[in-house]
């Protein structure tokens, strides 16, 4: 029985944004009390950013919002009470960091809303270097918050959000842009600020497996928002992991693959599906797999992994990028196979997303130091690398330009007019709607980009970058605010497209995505090239991550290769 107030009330809450035809959360209701660590799940467009915006007022202060019923914060009605009163007891991180950062410097961005809540100057520097040293960014308080990569800006915001000392913090997709290092820190952090049963956390999330060693609850939503399930989080998990892999919800890592070994007979029909690691690997402690994987056979194998070397389609020669005068990449020598779906990873500011760039000429490279497809991003016109190159942005909306979602996909292709490029308007229209139909997105044809979810602007932004048909498709973290389902589809389409000749390069934090679909890797450190080669033979010497400053997947590190490799030809 809990004799303490609720920090949160929600009662029959209905969201509808201008402009859309269905509320999106629907008439949900639970409440959060302290010393809850509650997951928000639910596959993409049910609603989960919608909701928690409106925990702390911005919806409807800040973000138009038809509201039905009610939000309480500490007793005090979220509708009425400004923004800035309720902050004192709510603390909010968003999706995109870049929304809710303001000054110049880290510490002043920590400090700020310190200072506007007129504490004293003592305790605003106090409580600014500790929640900094939490993330690991006190000995960076004076750099410009431009200066940081997406995952840096991610581990600020989450700075601010420690520093405020709220009682209840309400996260969305904290960890997307970390490296496996950030994750654990963040959630270490996170961690210590339940411990004393006085604060809570709301937490949407995909990357569960983190996240399942201190969350105590799971909120679903459905499809079409409303309230699915509610109950301890390892219940909800064990006792409905088909309705929510039906829903396309994220799951831990281990209860997929205890999944997949109940499926074939590895572990007993009737076992408890594992939640964590420790949990799969105490409970596989000396099986081995007998047979491969349904469906699997080696020639299958050798053309996800090729064994003779390809033709490489990327070649970089002392490739050098400069931000400023500080040198982000240095002296890079690469070759990147055609054919091939390569990842390149590395911890938070290794230079990754400033190679893929660079690769791309989204940044134009010095001249000389790039070739892709027989050009120079250094000096080609931008015409001729958009008929090489898609790029799709880590923030999908930098990339949008079109007032309507099917006018964006169409935009690619109505300015191939060069040399007759150009489609006729009828070959626009059908390939625009297989697009759409492809990635869901029938239903939003009409709608502004800015106005899908964060999972649809990613699926549209991966869309525009597809539709011309490149012979180079590059991704920054492409799963990024992706359900289950469509993530899964997202990287089916790749492995399609790899198959049908298109090379892929991907920029991810997720190692798990990468040893079960990649067939070549590049490592990051320090903005060099630690290593590159085939997946595989990367996996194999393990080292070669840890030595990057990265941590192999949890699954990884608690299994036996055999049953590893058991479980990597399964995913493929």
């Amino acid at each position: 029985m809990r004799t303490s107030a609720p920090l949160l009330r929600v009662r029959d809450l209905s969201l509808t944004h201008a402009g859309a035809a269905h509320p999106s959360p629907h008439d949900v209701s639970f409440e959060v009390h302290p010393g809850e660590v509650i997951l928000v799940l639910g596959p993409s467009g049910s609603g989960k950013s919608t909701l928690t915006l409106a925990l702390n007022g911005l919806i409807p202060q800040s973000v138009p919002a038809q509201v039905r019923g009610s939000v309480e914060v500490n007793g005090r009605d979220s509708v009425h009470t400004p923004v800035a009163e309720l902050s004192t007891d709510v603390a909010m991180v968003f999706q995109d960091p870049d929304a809710q950062l303001v000054t110049g410097s880290l510490l002043d961005e920590v400090a700020f809303a310190l200072e506007n809540m007129l504490l004293p100057a003592g305790e605003v520097l106090s409580r600014s270097e500790h929640a900094l040293r939490r993330v690991g960014m006190w000995e960076r308080r004076d750099w410009n918050p431009d200066r940081l990569s997406g995952g840096g800006r991610q581990r600020l915001a989450i700075a601010c959000a420690l520093a405020m000392g709220s009682r209840l913090i309400v996260l969305d997709e904290p960890t997307a842009n970390l490296d496996p290092q950030g994750i654990d820190d963040v959630y270490d952090a996170l961690t210590d600020l339940v411990a004393s049963g006085e604060r809570a956390i709301i937490l949407v999330e995909h990357n569960l497996d983190a996240a399942m060693r201190f969350a105590t609850r799971a909120v679903v939503l459905d499809q079409q928002g409303g309230l699915a399930f509610d109950g301890p989080v390892d219940e909800v998990l064990r006792e409905h992991t088909e309705e929510l892999l039906a829903m396309g919800v994220w799951l831990p890592a281990a209860t997929l693959a205890g999944r997949k070994l109940r499926a074939v007979g590895v572990l007993p029909e009737k076992s408890a599906l594992p939640l964590t690691p420790e949990e799969l690997a105490a409970a596989v402690a000396g099986v081995q797999p007998q047979s491969e994987p349904s469906g699997t056979n080696r020639a299958e194998r050798a053309a996800v992994e090729p064994m003779s070397p390809l033709r490489p389609i990327v070649r970089t020669r002392g490739l050098t990028v400069k931000r400023g005068r500080t040198a982000v990449l240095h002296d890079i020598d690469l070759e990147i196979p055609a054919g091939s779906l390569t990842a390149v990873v590395g911890a938070n500011g290794a230079g990754k997303t400033t190679l893929i760039q660079a690769l791309a000429g989204v940044v134009p490279p010095p001249r000389n130091q790039v070739m892709i497809d027989g050009i120079d991003p250094g000096s080609a016109s931008p015409r001729e690398l958009a008929a090489r190159v898609g790029f799709v942005f880590q923030n999908p909306e930098h990339q949008f330009i079109a007032h309507t979602v099917f006018d964006e996909l169409a935009h690619g292709l109505r300015l191939r007019s060069a040399r007759g490029a150009k489609p006729p308007e009828a070959e626009i229209t059908a390939r625009v709607e297989e697009m759409l139909a492809r990635f869901g997105l029938e239903h939003k044809a009409d709608v502004h980009p800015f106005l899908l979810s964060g999972g649809e602007k990613r699926r549209l932004s991966v869309g525009t970058a597809l539709i011309t048909r490149p012979s180079v498709l590059a991704l920054d973290e492409p799963t990024f605010g992706q359900d289950r389902a469509r993530a899964d589809e997202l990287l089916r389409l790749l492995v399609d497209l790899r198959d049908d000749g298109t090379t892929i390069i991907i920029v991810t934090h997720d190692l798990q995505l990468v040893a079960d679909h990649t067939t070549h890797t590049v490592i990051l450190a320090d903005g060099r090239v630690h290593a590159s080669g085939r997946t595989p033979d990367l996996f194999a010497a393990e080292d070669m991550f840890e030595s990057a400053g990265l941590r192999l997947p949890a699954l990884h590190r608690a299994l036996d290769p055999a049953l590893r490799g058991f479980l990597t030809e399964a995913a493929r």
